[in-house]
């Protein structure tokens, strides 16, 4: 049973000055630390650059959800530095300007492929549970889950951190630059502040009565006791700091030294405002200590004459996209019809019918533990057995039920249980770079729920995650092995799908998106757009979702009340409107282009840039 502890900026617009920030000279000294507390010296805010959703040209490409850390991206690009490079410190930039969604206390996984190798790999920067952790951790001693709210705002949900080691391992062993050198952009952002636009403005807006309840959020993200308005600077020196302590002296300041003794403190002994009550965490300096972030083989499927590749577990977002697209392809062959032709209802009804039978194996199969099928979950074969549920005209009952991933694919289509769908949370973002080399980088990163555990580390000026509630926190259903149960030293499953897909050996596409669970429909949505339905990747990713987990059907942009949502629904179908799935971006490589693209839209508008630009729209 867990335990209960309590203890008792503004200015400018504009575009470009980011620009200088981002190519360091190669024996830049880090700038001296700053008094945490007593700072009267504002130094000019940056100016804020444009939101651009689509950018054409060569030389190398980079989009995102956020253009300060897009144009801090392609700046490390025009210096000489990789694919690599630039998505560290885009990252870094993005814990400045998107903290609520990423930063040094949360993680992520990683795609790099190197064109001139051929070769793929991945990092897996999931946090992970203390060692202390068992499958009753997030229970009430008498089997009931603990209340999931309750257990997001503690330190009971905070795992080990993974970002920090995910970007020293990737600067090490891939890029072209210290990182030393790479988070340079980042602190001077930190210090010397950013724009505050509409999207910052109303998640911190949604989480001020959560921050209000530790002291310390509130301090660094509420100044003035207030949430910051549009067109304020909002700077943050403490994580300047920060980033300068890690400059100096490496990421091992937040796993052995003093900022990973605060880590610990703070998450097993929460500061709270008076007269609230928050769980108890369980980490330990061990469990820092002892932390890793391990390069892995990615996940391959062939689709058509696309190679597909994308994260293994713990990520559940490389197998269940792949699951979608090879479903996809066997209903074409049960059907004869391609989906390429099919109109936009057929169309949304098949992909819902492959998602819902995605997640059901998902669910069921996957997580941080031995012997996932992976591979024959990654079969064709398996798809078609599972599409012999298919029917073209009516939506399968929900929850649809797993499959037998056996190697035997004679058999029924599916007679395991109907499994409910996991709690997730929807925050999380992602970056995308190509570079000169042709070399491309897919990234997800977060701290989980918008604003993570709420928790702040106190004097370091960054949020911890709640990554420990991804975790099934009582089985989904009786009698039935669930991976997902939490565990000393486990993984939390993810749904975080940083996919770079191939043709004939070259790269063709890049695409990723925040969301939660629905991070795997909107990746594999935005891949059939692109290689099947003959969109431009900014219409791709543009074009409303469906987001079918296995229950109610959720459907942005106003797709539900469409005559596509319409026709839905009278096969069967239950959607559930929403305002926006997912805040997507990609990199597309067509013959000698570079198309980056992200949202027009959705979180306001994306940024996309190119290094050397050029007009023209797209394939067509």
């Amino acid at each position: 049973m867990a335990e209960i502890s309590r203890r008792t900026v503004l200015t400018a617009t504009g575009a470009g000055a980011v620009g200088a920030l981002a190519a360091p000279a190669a024996g830049a000294a880090p700038a001296p630390p700053s008094s945490r507390r007593h700072r009267t010296h504002h130094p000019r805010p940056v100016p804020e650059p444009l939101k651009v959703p689509e950018a054409i040209g060569s030389g190398g490409a980079v989009s995102s959800v956020d253009p300060y850390a897009s144009e801090v991206g392609i700046q490390v690009l025009r210096s000489g530095g990789n694919a690599v490079d630039a998505a560290i410190a885009m990252a870094a930039t993005l814990g400045v300007t998107e903290p609520y969604s990423c930063g040094l206390g949360g993680g992520g996984f990683l795609v790099y492929h190197q064109t001139r190798t051929g070769r793929t790999w991945t990092i897996n920067g999931r946090e992970t549970a203390p060692a202390s952790f068992t499958d009753t951790s997030l229970t009430d001693g008498a089997g009931n889950a603990l209340p999931f709210d309750a257990t997001v705002s503690s330190g009971l949900s905070v795992g080990v951190p993974g970002t920090p080691l995910t970007w020293e391992v990737a600067a090490r062993q891939f890029g072209r630059r210290s990182l030393r050198q790479l988070l340079r952009p980042a602190e001077e952002l930190a210090r010397r502040g950013f724009v505050v636009d509409a999207y910052y403005r109303s998640h911190t807006e949604s989480n001020e009565e959560r921050f209000r309840r530790f002291p310390e959020t509130a301090r660094v993200y509420l100044p003035g006791g207030r949430v910051p308005d549009v067109g304020d600077t909002m700077r943050n020196p403490d994580l300047a700091d920060t980033y300068a302590l890690i400059r100096r002296h490496g990421v091992g300041e937040l796993y052995r030294g003093r900022v990973a003794r605060a880590i610990v403190d703070e998450v097993r002994n929460p500061t709270t405002a008076p007269g609230v009550d928050v769980y108890r965490g369980q980490l330990t300096m061990r469990d820092l200590e002892r932390y890793r972030t391990p390069v892995q083989a990615p996940t391959r499927v062939r689709y058509r004459d696309h190679d597909v590749r994308g994260m293994d577990v713990p990520s559940s977002g490389g197998i269940a996209v792949g699951q979608i697209l090879l479903l996809m392809r066997a209903y074409e062959e049960r059907t004869g019809r391609r989906v390429r032709d099919l109109p936009e209802a057929d169309y949304y009804h098949w992909f819902s019918e492959a998602s819902a039978t995605a997640f059901a194996d998902r669910n069921r199969y996957v997580g941080d533990v031995p012997d996932v099928p992976v591979d024959e979950l990654l079969s064709a074969g398996y798809a078609r057995e599972r599409a012999l549920l298919f029917d073209p005209q009516r939506a399968m009952a929900r929850p649809v039920p797993f499959g037998s991933p056996d190697g035997d694919y004679d058999d029924a289509p599916g007679a395991g249980g109907r499994q409910g769908q996991p709690t997730q949370g929807q925050s999380t973002t992602h970056l995308n770079v190509v570079d000169r080399w042709g070399d491309v980088v897919s990234y997800t990163l977060t701290i989980e729920q918008t604003g993570g555990s709420g928790i702040t580390v106190p004097g370091y000026g960054y949020l911890l995650n709640n990554e420990l509630t991804d975790f099934d926190f009582v089985p989904l259903t009786p009698g039935v092995p669930d991976p997902n149960l939490p565990g000393p030293g486990k993984r939390p499953r993810s749904s975080m799908s940083p996919t770079v897909v191939l043709r004939d050996g070259r790269p063709e596409v890049t695409a990723g998106t925040p969301g939660g669970a629905t991070i795997i429909t909107s990746v594999a949505q935005i891949l059939l757009g692109y290689l099947d339905r003959d969109l431009d990747l900014v219409d791709a990713i543009a074009a409303p979702r469906l987001s079918s987990r296995n229950a109610a059907e959720g459907a942005d942009l106003g797709l539900a009340t469409s005559p596509v949502g319409v026709e839905l629904t009278a096969r069967g179908h239950r959607l559930s409107p929403q305002r926006w799935i997912g805040n997507a971006s990609g990199v597309a490589v067509e013959g000698r282009s570079l198309v980056a693209a992200a949202e027009t839209v959705r979180g306001d508008g994306g940024a996309a840039r190119v290094v050397r630009g050029r007009r023209g729209h797209g394939r067509h």
